[in-house]
């Protein structure tokens, strides 16, 4: 028993160590894949430093030939600044050169102008005498025709002073007939007045009988009157209100005017240029409608309106005239009932035109 104890014991030992010896060599095996890594990897890095080294080399050497390249530009630059600076030493130089040479120039332009100048003067003051002598000539043989021009002129002048005593003469008889003339002119202007005159009082005595005769044909009306020169009807005897149409009362009235007038003016000589003016007044009261805008157009309008009804009755139509006047020409300076009715009126004038 303890025989077979050892001997089982010897085959375990036996047993154990080929796989010690496995797990050596797998070991062995897995170091030297490792440092197959390592050596692989120490040559990649030794590569890639010898590649950056020689990147390095060649940044290093443009790096100085770049330095050589800006060193020369240097040089370059200060030899230019220093032929810059010769060269504006010389362009100033030119430039006094220059300015020294304008001046000599225009020096002598002056020079050469005044001795121009001098040359034409002379030139000129030879052409100046020789023409002075050609005139000097010209005028000698002049003056002996005007020597002789002279004889024939005062002959002429006492022909002409003859003349002028026959002229005055003349203008003494002209000035006294003249003033025979002015006086038969104020003698005509006078009668002229006096005719005039005569006119005027002969239409003065036609307008009262014209006034005389109507205030008989119209009797003592309230609304008709006679005011001065003037034959006056009241706008209500003739239109109604706010109205430019004649109403029945007032063509009466008219006809009755229109018949005086038609007798008087028969008897009126044709010489006398007379005109029966038809004046139409409104009260202050204003008023706006289509048909009359303001107290203008209704004073007009009913002014034209008696116009047109005495021509229809036969009266000339040369011999009337219409004026409207608003309520600006009024007869009584207040405002009130009694007022407004006697300022709104038609007004009759027989003058002169």
């Amino acid at each position: 028993m303890p025989a077979f104890n050892r001997q089982r014991g010897r085959r375990s030992n036996a047993d154990h160590w080929p796989g010690f010896v496995d797990a050596l060599s797998s070991m062995l095996l897995v170091i030297v894949f490792l440092l197959s890594l390592f050596v692989l990897a120490q040559v990649f890095l030794s590569q890639t430093l010898s590649g950056q080294d020689e990147e390095m080399d060649r940044l290093n050497d443009t790096i100085a030939q770049l330095q050589r390249t800006l060193a020369m530009e240097r040089e370059d630059a200060s030899n230019m600044r220093l032929n810059l600076a010769q060269l504006s030493a010389s362009l100033q130089s030119a430039n006094l050169t220059r300015e020294k040479l304008e001046a000599r120039t225009v020096q002598l332009e002056g020079g050469l102008q005044t001795a121009l100048g001098d040359i034409e003067d002379s030139t000129r003051q030879a052409a100046q005498i020789a023409d002075l002598q050609a005139t000097l000539s010209d005028r000698q043989q002049k003056l002996t025709g005007a020597q002789d021009q002279l004889k024939l002129l005062n002959q002429q002048i006492a022909a002409l002073r003859q003349q002028l005593a026959r002229l005055e003469a003349a203008l003494i008889a002209s000035e006294q007939r003249d003033k025979e003339q002015q006086a038969v002119i104020s003698n005509l202007g006078r009668r002229l007045n006096v005719a005039l005159a005569q006119r005027v009082q002969e239409l003065a005595g036609y307008r009262s009988e014209f006034f005389g005769k109507l205030r008989e044909a119209i009797g003592n009306h309230p609304g008709i009157q006679i005011v001065g020169d003037r034959f006056v009807m009241q706008s209500e005897v003739l239109f109604g209100s706010a109205s430019a149409q004649l109403n029945p009362q007032g063509a009466n009235e008219l006809t009755k005017l229109a018949t005086t007038l038609s007798t008087v003016i028969q008897r009126i000589p044709a010489e006398i240029d007379w005109v029966l003016r038809v004046d139409g007044h409104t009260d202050p009261v204003p008023i706006s409608t289509s048909q009359f805008p303001s107290n203008w157009e209704l004073s007009t309008a009913r002014a034209t309106a008696v116009v047109r009804y005495l021509i229809s009755q036969g009266i000339p139509p040369n011999r009337l005239a219409a004026t409207g006047f608003g309520e600006f020409a009024p007869i009584i300076n207040d405002v009130n009932t009694e007022a407004n009715r006697r300022n709104r009126r038609i007004e009759f004038k027989l003058t002169q035109r």
